[in-house]
């Protein structure tokens, strides 16, 4: 990993004009006094949707007295010339392109609530990715060979995997292991400062595997409460709205997190574990329950839609928010991206959870070529991932029907291979659960020729 220039690295964001994160991540670097001094280069292709991000971020500097440098482009290669850091953030396509992800399969009796992180949206979304991916790596790797790589971009374990696999030195980050042991530890009523936990598998689908407060085993209280408060078809109780950013540490149950858990509640019944992304995402993962509408509504009485939420934002309101807040108090969230910057540059260790390559098999009952999430420590020597040996055997058994769709989605983009395309979409256990592999490869081959103009040109098809 870089060896970062001390007094003044440089922190290149890709994708700075994006949906929610940006501006958050900015604030979270600001927080820290080490980086208060950085260069921060600030690179989108839209024009339009960078300078709102841009003057937010001269603002809060300007409000604070520090005396970081904002550099403003849409050249990406000059953004990432002398990077010590670059942080990943963009979605290729937008919500045009994120609408065939979501109203396609759903034509085929495919219902995501999200569609990024695996079936046919994740698989997709990465695809329309690599041609990006191709060209930050070949620009990479001649101006900014050592930088150290943060990927918040979903779906995190194929981008990531990708990343590292062209040769860049990537760690991909993600809110749901945060997001999930405070509202384990709100549950319980128990102190988050008080808690430890051990946690492992891939992203969206890793496990808490050990839950304490000291010298005391929490998860029979665990198993207890959330047995008791998510039955199948309870209801929806006057639960508080989401917006779709979990950068911050939610003090309620919502719709997305903690309120609607009867998915996650189940699948820890029936397989010992409790998972680290919400309900909504994780019955997009395994084939029990999304097979009917009267089944969802069962599990997810009340429904939360990421598409839906992305066609309704306002950029330009939610930057705003932000910069009073932070003006008001610059703290950092939830979000490790900034943690990590600090640690490489003053030394500072931390632990992140942050998504590697499964090298040295860190989880041994893992694929070799897995992207997994394990425990990092983070100092000036870069991000060091922890082993952790061989998990459940359930949960490695289920974690591989996700990594089965990674792996071959992966394999497609670098070898060219289009059946492999069929095959990773074919795979996925939701679209097993639903369609015949006919459909399910009409379903493909229409998503293919919907995202044909952004597709890398060796799986161009016709």
């Amino acid at each position: 990993m870089a060896t970062t220039h001390l007094s003044s690295p440089k922190i290149t964001l890709i994708g700075a004009g994006g949906f929610v994160f940006p501006f958050r991540l900015i604030g979270d670097i600001l927080s820290f006094p080490a980086l208060r001094g950085a260069t921060l280069t600030l690179m989108d292709i839209d024009p339009d949707k960078l300078g709102p991000v841009a003057s937010a971020t001269r603002d809060l500097i300007a409000h604070h007295g520090f005396d970081a440098v904002v550099e403003e482009t849409t050249d990406r290669r000059a953004a990432l010339d002398g990077a010590d850091v670059v942080i990943i953030t963009f979605q290729v396509g937008g919500v045009e392109s994120y609408r065939h992800d979501v109203e396609i399969p759903r034509r085929y009796g495919i219902d995501q609530t999200v569609g990024d992180t695996v079936g046919p949206g994740g698989v997709f979304r990465f695809l329309r990715s690599v041609p990006a991916y191709d060209e930050i790596a070949a620009d990479a790797l001649e101006v900014c060979p050592e930088a150290t790589f943060i990927n918040y971009a979903n779906p995190m374990a194929m981008a990531t995997a990708y990343l590292n696999a062209k040769g860049l030195h990537t760690v991909g980050l993600c809110h749901s292991v945060q997001g999930t042991t405070r509202m384990l530890a709100r549950t319980l009523g128990v102190p988050y400062e008080e808690v430890s936990y051990r946690c492992a598998g891939i992203n969206h689908q890793a496990w808490i595997l050990e839950f304490q407060r000291g010298q005391e085993d929490l998860y029979p209280q665990v198993r207890e409460v959330m047995a008791k408060k998510h039955q199948r078809g309870r209801g929806a109780d006057g639960l508080a709205g989401d917006d779709g950013d979990h950068s911050g540490a939610a003090d309620a149950a919502s719709t997305y997190e903690g309120g609607n858990e009867q998915v996650r509640t189940s699948i820890m019944n029936a397989f010992g574990y409790f998972q680290t992304e919400s309900s909504h995402h994780a019955s997009e993962y395994l084939p029990y329950f999304r097979k009917t509408p009267e089944l969802v509504e069962e599990f997810i009485p009340e429904r939360w839609d990421y598409y839906e939420i992305c066609v309704a934002h306002d950029d330009q309101g939610d930057i705003d928010t932000q910069l009073e807040r932070l003006k008001a108090e610059l703290a950092p969230s939830v979000e490790y991206g900034a943690s990590i910057v600090n640690s490489l540059v003053t030394g500072t260790p931390s632990v992140v959870h942050g998504n590697v390559p499964n090298r040295g098999a860190l989880i041994a009952n893992l694929p070799d070529d897995a992207c997994v999430e394990v425990p990092c420590l983070v100092d000036a020597r870069g991000v060091q991932p922890t082993a952790i040996g061989d998990l459940p055997p359930q949960l490695a058994a289920l974690n591989r029907t996700n990594v089965n769709v990674q792996t071959l989605a992966v394999r497609a983009a670098l070898a060219g291979e289009v059946e492999h395309v069929h095959h990773a979409v074919a795979l996925d256990p939701l679209t097993a659960a639903q369609l015949t592999l006919e459909d399910a490869r009409a379903m493909t081959e229409e998503l293919l020729a919907a995202h044909a103009d952004r597709l890398p040109q060796r799986l161009q098809v016709g």
